[in-house]
């Protein structure tokens, strides 16, 4: 059976003890039953933190947006946000744009 690597350091050095999994570089022990119902949709901002549902975030530079005679501008706060499956993982209401999606990648974690 092919142990899975530790989620905090993703060391392959991993071995069970008891129930747990226990990482030997890091220290990190975890249930791999609670990390498994845990993980579903998992979206990380450009300096890979991880959002959730109802997170404010900003945008890192000017995003061109077609149909619209101006873009929505670096700095911009994005509140409430809710994540989707897809390209553009991020849907919400931008003030003065109305809804919108972005890419993860664009935003940074408030």
């Amino acid at each position: 059976m092919q142990l899975p690597n530790c989620p905090q350091c993703q060391s392959p050095y991993v071995y069970e003890d008891g129930a747990l999994l226990v990482c030997p570089e890091c220290a990190y022990e975890w249930n791999p039953e609670e990390v498994q119902a845990e993980e579903g949709l998992r979206v990380l901002d450009a300096n890979g933190k991880q959002l959730a549902d109802g997170d404010t975030v900003t945008v890192i530079k000017d995003l061109k947006v077609k149909g619209a005679p101006k873009d929505i501008k670096q700095g911009t706060r994005v509140k409430n946000i809710r994540l989707v499956e897809g390209d553009h993982n991020i849907d919400c209401r931008i003030d003065g744009f109305g809804a919108m999606k972005l890419k993860s990648e664009f935003v940074k974690k408030v």
